[in-house]
Protein backbone atom coordinates (compact mmCIF):
# COMPACT_ATOMS: atom_id res chain seq x y z
CA UNK A 1 0.00 0.00 0.00
CA UNK A 2 1.20 3.39 -0.73
CA UNK A 3 2.31 5.53 1.97
CA UNK A 4 -0.42 7.92 3.17
CA UNK A 5 2.66 10.73 3.45
CA UNK A 6 2.51 11.49 -0.73
CA UNK A 7 -1.29 11.75 -0.37
CA UNK A 8 -3.81 13.90 0.63
CA UNK A 9 -7.20 13.40 2.42
CA UNK A 10 -9.82 13.71 -0.27
CA UNK A 11 -11.78 15.70 1.72
CA UNK A 12 -11.78 18.57 4.65
CA UNK A 13 -12.53 16.74 7.42
CA UNK A 14 -9.77 16.53 10.49
CA UNK A 15 -6.94 14.25 10.16
CA UNK A 16 -8.26 11.85 12.60
CA UNK A 17 -11.12 11.77 11.62
CA UNK A 18 -9.68 10.53 8.21
CA UNK A 19 -7.14 8.57 9.90
CA UNK A 20 -9.90 6.42 11.55
CA UNK A 21 -12.00 6.16 8.51
CA UNK A 22 -9.11 4.95 6.81
CA UNK A 23 -8.28 2.24 9.37
CA UNK A 24 -11.91 1.17 9.44
CA UNK A 25 -11.51 0.59 5.52
CA UNK A 26 -8.46 -1.45 6.17
CA UNK A 27 -10.16 -3.16 8.85
CA UNK A 28 -13.18 -4.46 6.45
CA UNK A 29 -10.89 -5.18 3.60
CA UNK A 30 -8.52 -7.21 6.47
CA UNK A 31 -12.17 -9.58 7.51
CA UNK A 32 -13.28 -10.26 4.21
CA UNK A 33 -9.92 -11.57 3.12
CA UNK A 34 -9.37 -13.62 6.40
CA UNK A 35 -13.36 -14.48 4.81
CA UNK A 36 -11.90 -15.96 1.74
CA UNK A 37 -8.77 -17.69 1.69
CA UNK A 38 -6.72 -17.73 -1.62
CA UNK A 39 -8.66 -14.58 -2.98
CA UNK A 40 -6.12 -11.71 -3.72
CA UNK A 41 -5.90 -8.29 -2.14
CA UNK A 42 -8.00 -6.56 -4.27
CA UNK A 43 -11.23 -4.60 -3.89
CA UNK A 44 -14.03 -7.55 -4.12
CA UNK A 45 -15.75 -5.48 -7.46
CA UNK A 46 -12.11 -6.48 -8.57
CA UNK A 47 -12.50 -9.68 -8.17
CA UNK A 48 -15.69 -10.60 -9.51
CA UNK A 49 -15.19 -8.47 -13.08
CA UNK A 50 -11.84 -10.65 -13.17
CA UNK A 51 -14.16 -13.67 -12.23
CA UNK A 52 -16.02 -12.73 -15.74
CA UNK A 53 -13.23 -11.21 -18.22
CA UNK A 54 -10.43 -14.01 -17.48
CA UNK A 55 -10.23 -16.84 -20.29
CA UNK A 56 -8.95 -20.24 -19.95
CA UNK A 57 -7.17 -18.93 -22.85
CA UNK A 58 -5.13 -16.00 -21.43
CA UNK A 59 -1.37 -15.80 -21.21
CA UNK A 60 -0.96 -13.75 -18.07
CA UNK A 61 2.10 -11.76 -16.60
CA UNK A 62 2.43 -10.57 -13.30
CA UNK A 63 4.38 -8.58 -11.92
CA UNK A 64 4.51 -8.95 -7.61
CA UNK A 65 3.87 -12.60 -6.65
CA UNK A 66 1.45 -13.54 -3.85
CA UNK A 67 -2.20 -15.51 -3.34
CA UNK A 68 -3.21 -13.77 -6.59
CA UNK A 69 -0.31 -16.02 -8.33
CA UNK A 70 -2.03 -19.29 -7.82
CA UNK A 71 -5.79 -17.05 -8.42
CA UNK A 72 -4.90 -16.41 -12.01
CA UNK A 73 -2.90 -19.66 -12.69
CA UNK A 74 -6.12 -20.99 -11.72
CA UNK A 75 -8.56 -19.19 -14.49
CA UNK A 76 -5.50 -18.54 -17.70
CA UNK A 77 -3.64 -20.70 -19.74
CA UNK A 78 -0.54 -20.05 -18.14
CA UNK A 79 0.91 -17.07 -16.09
CA UNK A 80 4.72 -16.28 -16.00
CA UNK A 81 5.24 -13.95 -12.20
CA UNK A 82 7.99 -12.33 -11.23
CA UNK A 83 9.18 -11.62 -7.70
CA UNK A 84 12.23 -10.09 -6.09
CA UNK A 85 12.19 -11.17 -2.85
CA UNK A 86 14.06 -14.51 -2.18
CA UNK A 87 11.47 -15.15 0.87
CA UNK A 88 8.31 -14.34 -0.74
CA UNK A 89 9.65 -16.42 -4.26
CA UNK A 90 9.71 -19.57 -1.94
CA UNK A 91 6.72 -18.89 -0.51
CA UNK A 92 4.66 -18.26 -3.31
CA UNK A 93 6.37 -21.02 -4.91
CA UNK A 94 5.03 -23.76 -2.55
CA UNK A 95 1.76 -22.04 -2.67
CA UNK A 96 1.71 -23.06 -6.94
CA UNK A 97 3.33 -26.66 -5.56
CA UNK A 98 0.39 -27.22 -3.00
CA UNK A 99 -2.31 -26.23 -5.21
CA UNK A 100 -1.07 -28.39 -8.55
CA UNK A 101 0.68 -25.61 -9.92
CA UNK A 102 4.00 -25.11 -11.79
CA UNK A 103 6.35 -23.57 -9.20
CA UNK A 104 8.47 -22.39 -11.99
CA UNK A 105 5.50 -20.21 -12.65
CA UNK A 106 7.67 -18.25 -10.49
CA UNK A 107 10.67 -16.26 -11.32
CA UNK A 108 13.39 -14.81 -9.35
CA UNK A 109 14.63 -11.42 -10.26
CA UNK A 110 16.95 -8.73 -9.95
CA UNK A 111 15.58 -5.06 -10.09
CA UNK A 112 19.16 -4.10 -10.83
CA UNK A 113 20.03 -1.24 -12.20
CA UNK A 114 17.50 0.61 -10.29
CA UNK A 115 18.78 3.68 -11.86
CA UNK A 116 17.48 2.01 -15.70
CA UNK A 117 15.03 0.00 -14.35
CA UNK A 118 13.74 -1.02 -18.30
CA UNK A 119 17.14 -2.65 -18.33
CA UNK A 120 16.73 -4.83 -15.72
CA UNK A 121 15.93 -8.43 -15.59
CA UNK A 122 12.61 -7.77 -13.73
CA UNK A 123 11.00 -5.35 -16.10
CA UNK A 124 12.85 -7.84 -19.17
CA UNK A 125 10.40 -10.72 -18.09
CA UNK A 126 8.28 -9.00 -20.13
CA UNK A 127 10.24 -10.10 -23.55
CA UNK A 128 9.04 -13.27 -22.95
CA UNK A 129 6.37 -12.32 -24.93
CA UNK A 130 5.52 -10.89 -28.53
CA UNK A 131 4.16 -7.57 -29.50
CA UNK A 132 0.21 -8.37 -29.36
CA UNK A 133 0.40 -12.17 -27.85
CA UNK A 134 0.11 -11.02 -23.81
CA UNK A 135 -4.03 -11.16 -22.37
CA UNK A 136 -3.40 -10.26 -18.76
CA UNK A 137 -0.49 -7.99 -16.69
CA UNK A 138 -1.34 -7.49 -13.43
CA UNK A 139 0.73 -4.40 -12.20
CA UNK A 140 1.60 -5.06 -8.03
CA UNK A 141 5.09 -4.53 -7.28
CA UNK A 142 8.31 -2.44 -7.71
CA UNK A 143 8.95 -0.45 -10.99
CA UNK A 144 5.58 -0.66 -11.50
CA UNK A 145 5.82 2.64 -14.39
CA UNK A 146 8.20 0.96 -16.52
CA UNK A 147 6.26 -2.28 -16.26
CA UNK A 148 3.75 -0.54 -17.48
CA UNK A 149 4.98 1.10 -20.44
CA UNK A 150 7.10 -2.04 -21.27
CA UNK A 151 3.82 -4.39 -21.27
CA UNK A 152 1.23 -1.92 -23.41
CA UNK A 153 2.60 -3.23 -26.63
CA UNK A 154 2.62 -6.82 -25.42
CA UNK A 155 -0.79 -7.00 -24.58
CA UNK A 156 -3.10 -8.11 -27.74
CA UNK A 157 -6.13 -5.61 -28.64
CA UNK A 158 -8.58 -6.37 -25.69
CA UNK A 159 -6.19 -7.64 -23.63
CA UNK A 160 -6.14 -6.05 -19.84
CA UNK A 161 -3.85 -4.12 -17.63
CA UNK A 162 -4.39 -4.10 -13.87
CA UNK A 163 -3.05 -1.80 -11.35
CA UNK A 164 -3.01 -2.15 -7.78
CA UNK A 165 -3.33 0.95 -5.52
CA UNK A 166 -3.60 3.12 -8.37
CA UNK A 167 -5.13 5.89 -6.03
CA UNK A 168 -1.60 6.26 -5.11
CA UNK A 169 -0.08 7.05 -8.21
CA UNK A 170 -2.75 8.72 -10.68
CA UNK A 171 -5.12 11.26 -10.19
CA UNK A 172 -8.82 10.63 -10.25
CA UNK A 173 -12.33 10.63 -8.52
CA UNK A 174 -11.57 8.30 -5.41
CA UNK A 175 -13.59 7.21 -2.43
CA UNK A 176 -10.36 6.25 -0.52
CA UNK A 177 -9.29 8.67 2.36
CA UNK A 178 -6.14 9.13 0.82
CA UNK A 179 -5.36 9.69 -2.70
CA UNK A 180 -4.29 11.98 -5.80
CA UNK A 181 -7.52 13.09 -6.30
CA UNK A 182 -7.16 16.70 -7.62
CA UNK A 183 -3.47 16.45 -7.49
CA UNK A 184 -2.21 14.84 -10.28
CA UNK A 185 -0.23 11.93 -10.78
CA UNK A 186 2.56 11.35 -8.40
CA UNK A 187 5.74 11.92 -10.75
CA UNK A 188 6.72 12.76 -14.01
CA UNK A 189 7.18 8.91 -14.96
CA UNK A 190 3.15 8.50 -13.82
CA UNK A 191 2.04 11.45 -15.74
CA UNK A 192 4.41 9.35 -18.97
CA UNK A 193 1.74 6.39 -18.14
CA UNK A 194 -1.39 8.49 -17.19
CA UNK A 195 -0.90 9.98 -21.03
CA UNK A 196 0.45 6.38 -22.70
CA UNK A 197 -3.42 5.37 -21.43
CA UNK A 198 -5.27 8.11 -21.83
CA UNK A 199 -7.46 6.23 -24.69
CA UNK A 200 -7.52 2.97 -23.13
CA UNK A 201 -10.78 1.61 -21.62
CA UNK A 202 -10.70 2.51 -18.06
CA UNK A 203 -12.35 0.54 -14.95
CA UNK A 204 -12.00 1.38 -11.51
CA UNK A 205 -12.80 0.20 -8.81
CA UNK A 206 -12.80 0.29 -5.20
CA UNK A 207 -13.50 -0.69 -1.50
CA UNK A 208 -12.34 2.45 0.35
CA UNK A 209 -9.19 1.14 1.09
CA UNK A 210 -7.37 0.74 -1.92
CA UNK A 211 -8.46 1.34 -5.65
CA UNK A 212 -7.58 -1.10 -8.55
CA UNK A 213 -7.38 0.10 -12.43
CA UNK A 214 -8.21 -2.31 -15.41
CA UNK A 215 -7.69 -0.74 -18.58
CA UNK A 216 -8.75 -2.77 -21.84
CA UNK A 217 -6.75 -1.86 -24.52
CA UNK A 218 -8.02 -0.51 -27.91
Amino acid sequence: MTARTSLRPRDTVAKATSRIRHEGFKQAAEYYQRRNAGVPWLPQSTIAMLDEMLLKTDRCLEWGSGTSTTWFADRCASILSVENDPAWYQRVRAELTEHGRDPDSVRLLSLEPTSRPAESPYVRAVDEFADGKLDVCFVDAEHRPTCILEAMPKLATGGILILDDVQGYLDHPSRCTYSREGLGPLNDEWRTVAEALADWRLIWTTDRYSDCAVWVKP
